[in-house]
């Protein structure tokens, strides 16, 4: 078997900005048509024949050659759709391995503020590091190619879900000494929560052979 990644394979630098980069388009009849057909293809292809180099390369894929191509095939696609759940999870797992350090803080707090199961689902281990949670991240993405896609993705929402807890939590507590910082945090928990919700229905609609 080829190895699909090959066709995505040109170095590009990574965006300054995780959430808020926008990518031109002349044709965006044109842009949905390749980033659903693309999508669809490489998970397909990968899936039937889940050989373990492939994954790697796809799972390290945002490392070696940033995000840009990637964002240019999927990022504007619905956000309940399998070119935008895809996205999503990249651009998380981008998120995570820049900025480790802050993700883990981030979690801890979740953790402890956040009722519920989602600490149990997303599967990180108590305490959480940052190297844990660079672990996990990948882990979840793993998923996506040779796993549960489904449960999966539950994974990334609930992993989402605990995070934007803690900036929620790191927000407040920076509200009266650093309002800046406390707005940045409180961007990144909005950002998260709307992350959370597309993935978990992304789940849901895959379940029923819906997620187009």
């Amino acid at each position: 078997m080829s190895d699909p990644s090959r066709d995505f394979h040109k170095p590009v630098r990574r965006p300054a900005e995780l959430f808020d980069r926008r990518f031109a388009s002349a044709d965006p009849a044109e842009v949905s048509r390749v980033a659903h057909s693309t999508a669809h293809a490489l998970l397909a292809r990968v899936r039937a024949e889940p050989e373990g180099a492939v994954v790697d390369r796809l799972v390290s894929f945002t490392d070696e050659y940033g995000i840009d191509d990637i964002a240019e095939l999927w990022s504007r696609s619905p956000a309940r759709s399998l070119p935008g759940a895809l996205w999503r999870l990249y651009l998380l797992q981008l998120m995570i391995h820049d900025d480790p350090r802050t993700a883990a803080l981030l979690y801890e707090r979740g953790r402890a503020e956040l009722a519920g199961a989602d600490d149990l689902v997303a599967g990180a281990p108590s305490p959480a590091g940052p190297d844990e949670l660079v672990t996990l991240v990948d882990a979840i993405l793993r998923g996506v190619f040779d796993g549960d896609f489904a449960v999966a993705l539950d994974r990334a929402a609930a992993f989402c879900r605990v995070q934007a807890s803690g900036a929620t939590h790191l927000a407040d507590d920076y509200e009266g000494t650093e309002p800046e910082r406390a707005t940045t945090l409180t961007t990144r928990a909005l950002r998260l929560s709307d992350y959370a919700g597309d993935l978990a229905v992304s789940a849901s609609l895959w379940r029923r052979d819906a997620l187009a």
